[in-house]
This record gives structure tokens, C-alpha cells and sequence, in this order.
């Protein structure tokens, strides 16, 4: 018992360490320069550069890189509807697999201290029942970083399934409007270098009033998804 005890302590202590060693990582080295590289170069590669942006944009959420560069630049180097599902495909399973690494090499320590503190366990357990829904509404309104909440949603009781499916819905607002503003930038850096004259002031209209609508609809389903956790919270409270 006290070994299995000291082995979910150094499990959970090595994940925060890695945890800590990533964020280093990102605050010291050129990564955004390097994601910006990597769009550019993906761009060129047709239907084989999607299915790369899709593992890459993966192994960032896992390791805790900034997703908005890649978000935008799909946007860039594939277009609104492809840089859509793209991104949408790889912010999921990043964010699935960042679940099963925290599920795998923490949770045991936390259901240990659950069974010690009857205030955490009825915590623990309020999620395992209403994860998805929580789950999604956090997508919606991002109280916990993204990139870290893939991680917290591991060490609690919400199954795997709902909450894969509840992370691909909640994300999809916030993940079409920054690869809407990546299809406008690229329309506009055209425009700017010659190469967009065939787009007449129907184009632009569009685009600029696209952009708007989609700005505003985000924000309000945020404000839904921070009232609707607000009501939830009071009501466990």
C-alpha cells in the first residue's frame, strides 16, 4: 500500500515536472517563430500538408505549444473550410491524448485523495456525472488555458468518450473565428501585394462582414457558456 502510495506521488510529481520543463521551453525558445515556418511550409504540400498539420498541431496541444499561431495559419495555408477541420481535428485529438497521459500517470493519486476527503470525493464525483456538460461549457468560455485544462480534465472522474466529444463541439466556435481570421489575413496580405484585383467590393463586403458576425456570435456563446458555469457553480455551492 505505502509503495503504491509513493509510486502515484512520483507519477504526479514527474508530471509536473514536465509540465514546468514545457512551459520553460516554450517561454525560451523560438517556437512561434518555428510554427510560423511550419504553416508556410505545410501550405505547399496539398492534401498530405492537412494530414501533417493535423499530427503536428497535436503534438503542440500535448506539449503545451501556443495553438493560435497554428489556428490562424491554417487559415493561411489551407483556406477557411479545410483550415476548419483541420484545426478541428487536431486540437481534438491533441487534447485527447494530453487526457489519457494525465488519466494514465495521475489519476490513481487522485482518487486516493478522494477516498481520504469526502469534500473533493462529492468535487470528483459531480464532474464524473456532469462532465461533458461541464466539459463543453468550459470549451465555450475558457476559464482554464487550453492547452493545461486537456491535462485537468484528466486527473478527474469525466469519462473519456463524453469528453471528446464535448471538447470537438465546444471548440468549434473559438476554432472557426481564429481560422476565419486567418483567411481574411491572407486575403488581405494578397490583396496588398497585387494578386487579389479580380476581388471586387462584393468580395471585401463579405469578408468584412463574415468576420464581424462571426467575432460577435463567439462572443456572445461565450457569455452563454460563463452564465450558464456561473448558474452551475451556484447551484453546487
Amino acid at each position: 500500500m505505502r509503495n503504491e502510495k509513493k509510486g502515484a506521488v512520483a507519477r504526479l510529481i514527474a508530471l509536473t515536472v514536465i509540465v514546468i520543463a514545457l512551459f520553460l521551453a516554450m517561454k525560451f525558445l523560438p517556437v512561434q517563430h518555428w510554427l510560423r515556418s511550419f504553416n508556410d511550409w505545410v501550405g505547399q504540400m496539398g492534401l498530405a500538408g492537412i494530414f501533417i498539420f493535423i499530427a503536428v498541431y497535436a503534438a503542440a496541444t500535448v506539449l503545451l505549444a501556443p495553438g493560435v499561431i497554428l489556428t490562424i495559419g491554417a487559415g493561411f495555408a489551407f483556406g477557411l473550410w479545410k483550415g476548419f477541420l483541420a484545426v478541428s481535428a487536431g486540437a481534438t485529438l491533441g487534447a485527447s491524448l494530453a487526457f489519457l497521459v494525465a488519466r494514465f500517470v495521475a489519476r490513481d493519486k487522485i482518487e486516493a485523495m478522494a477516498r481520504r476527503n469526502t469534500k473533493f470525493q462529492r468535487i470528483d464525483n459531480a464532474i464524473g456525472k456532469q462532465g461533458a456538460k461541464l466539459v463543453f461549457l468550459l470549451r465555450l468560455s475558457p476559464v482554464i488555458p487550453f492547452n493545461l485544462s486537456n491535462y485537468f480534465y484528466g486527473l478527474t472522474a469525466v469519462k473519456f468518450w463524453p469528453y471528446v466529444r464535448a471538447s470537438w463541439i465546444g471548440m468549434m466556435p473559438g476554432t472557426f473565428l481564429y481560422v476565419y481570421i486567418g483567411t481574411a489575413g491572407k486575403a488581405a496580405v494578397a490583396a496588398a501585394g497585387g494578386e487579389a484585383v479580380k476581388h471586387g467590393w462584393q468580395y471585401w463586403t463579405f469578408m468584412s462582414i463574415g468576420l464581424v458576425a462571426t467575432i460577435v456570435v463567439t462572443i456572445w456563446v461565450t457569455k452563454i457558456a460563463r452564465d450558464a458555469l456561473k448558474k452551475t457553480a451556484d447551484v453546487k455551492s
